[in-house]
């Protein structure tokens, strides 16, 4: 019955069939014939089908890919897109009670010091968005920018608020963004996945490969790791010996297999694999081309500070606009680390010198890149982390702040994203978000809403249940959008 379920809808007149010839009359040969016959041209059907094909949006689309750049620890709102006078006032003084009753923290009591900036804030373009002095180029492309700095999210330790802020949920094995964009639209690439991961930084985000996995939706939708170097995925190179003609005649004498297999007992999961088999071997091709930027020219590479045969978060972004041209639906970035409590080298000092000036050129550069390419247009870039950073310091080594969840700051471009704008805004001490607060569920809402897909129509039944991306939540904030 569950290989029923599973190839209704185009085939379901094979199911009718095979109920009414095999249970009514089990004994005629003739209708024995004719459902073989119709259960064969289903099959047929389910075999041409691709998982990953392009699939039709709810509605018209503004855009058509996504490009997350996921600051994994949590950037300081405070020191780059949040400029508080009153907190630079009142620097020293303890928090006041009213806004700390009930509040728990991951390591500050409740008696903290608050804490000014040392950074100076600089009015970019013709839309006046204060920008720190760390993120120059970022502010030289204020004007393509939407910053939100009124973010909300639930929880506010790293690896279970990384789940939430990519999967809307803070249990493991949940579907990722990523993995919820391509089940819904596939993706327009034939030889690349159509959700690719590229990672940077001292280390792996915490939470790993969860933050990018399909959890209950079928394992063809999650994210694929892309490493550095001629080889970016693992055991994709053929071993020694082996050419890519007896390659070739290897795929093609195991799909015959799979096929008779289809034919035989129906299971759709045999026809992805079919349908894997194939890809891989093309990807054996594409895949290496792809992370070739020899053939990128000299402006371009200088532009983005990308120094050929060096892994950076710089390489890494022009990569993500070479897989959006090649029809990659969702492309996600993780650079760390962020998580700048005050510990020597993670901290508000040379710790978040070093880190912006890491991302600040690669990202401006990328949003400028799919800009003059025509392509920023249908793609969405996103730039942001789990959460924020607190209003008060943390006494430790030198200056840091705790991890933060009532109002931070994260920058959309592109993809129908209103551009020139700062949405909503925290109070004086940039603590709780007071004006157009956006919780995570809204920014998910808001991101399928402009790739097409209405949210609360985006589901997958598991255990009983229709699951989606934002949970029993989330509202599009059409105010961002243009």
């Amino acid at each position: 019955m569950e290989r029923e379920a599973a190839i209704q809808g185009k085939n379901g007149f094979v199911l009718l069939a095979r109920r009414h010839f095999l249970q009514e009359c089990p004994l005629r040969l003739g209708a024995m014939a004719l459902f073989h016959l119709l259960l064969r041209e289903g099959l047929a059907q389910a075999q041409s089908t691709n998982p990953l094909a392009p699939k039709p949006p709810h509605f018209k689309p503004r855009a058509k890919a996504v490009i997350y750049l996921f600051m994994a620890g949590g950037p300081s709102h405070l020191e780059l897109f949040d400029y508080k006078p009153v907190l630079q006032r009142l620097d020293g003084q303890t928090v006041p009670e009213s806004y700390v009753k009930n509040k728990r923290f991951a390591f500050l009591k409740k008696d903290a010091k608050l804490l000014g900036t040392r950074r100076r804030f600089y009015r970019w373009g013709e839309c006046g968005a204060e920008i720190s002095e760390l993120l120059p180029e970022i502010g030289k492309i204020a004007d393509d920018l939407c910053i939100i700095r009124s973010m909300v999210t639930d929880v506010f330790n790293h690896g279970p608020a990384k789940l939430f802020m990519n999967t809307g949920s803070t249990q493991f094995g949940r579907p990722s963004m990523g993995a919820w964009v391509t089940y819904g639209l596939g993706s327009a690439s034939s030889d690349l996945p159509g959700f690719v991961v590229l990672q940077s930084g001292p280390r792996g985000p915490r939470g790993g490969a969860p933050l990018w996995g399909s959890g209950f939706l079928p394992t063809t939708y999650q994210g694929v790791p892309f490493l550095s170097g001629p080889e970016p995925i693992l055991d994709l190179a053929n071993p020694p010996g082996v050419s890519r003609q007896r390659q070739a005649a290897f795929i093609q004498r195991v799909n015959a297999l799979n096929r008779h297999r289809l034919n035989l007992v129906g299971d759709p999961e045999i026809a992805t694999r079919i349908a894997q088999y194939e890809m891989a071997f093309r990807m054996q091709v594409a895949a290496p081309e792809l992370m070739d930027l020899s053939g990128e020219d000299r402006r371009t590479l200088e532009m983005y500070g990308v120094e050929p045969g060096k892994p950076s978060f710089a390489a890494n972004c022009l990569l993500a606009r070479r897989l959006v041209e090649r029809g990659v639906r969702f492309v996600q970035l993780y650079h760390t680390d962020w998580d700048h409590h005050g510990n020597r080298g993670l901290d508000l000092g040379e710790g978040l010198e070093r880190i912006c000036r890491e991302v600040d050129r690669p990202a401006a550069a990328l949003v400028r890149d799919l800009k003059q390419r025509g392509l920023l247009d249908e793609t969405i870039v996103i730039w942001g982390g789990e959460f924020g950073r607190t209003p008060m310091g943390e006494p430790r080594e030198t200056l840091g702040r705790d991890h933060h969840i009532d109002g931070f700051s994260l920058w959309l471009a592109g993809g129908g994203i209103k551009p020139g704008l700062t949405y909503g805004a925290t109070d004086e001490l940039g603590f709780y978000a007071v004006e157009n607060p956006v919780h995570v569920h809204d920014l998910h809402a808001t991101i399928l809403h402009l790739l097409g897909i209405d949210h609360t129509r985006l589901t997958f039944r598991f255990q009983g249940r229709d699951f989606r991306l934002t949970d029993i939540g989330g509202n599009v904030v059409h105010d961002i959008i243009a």
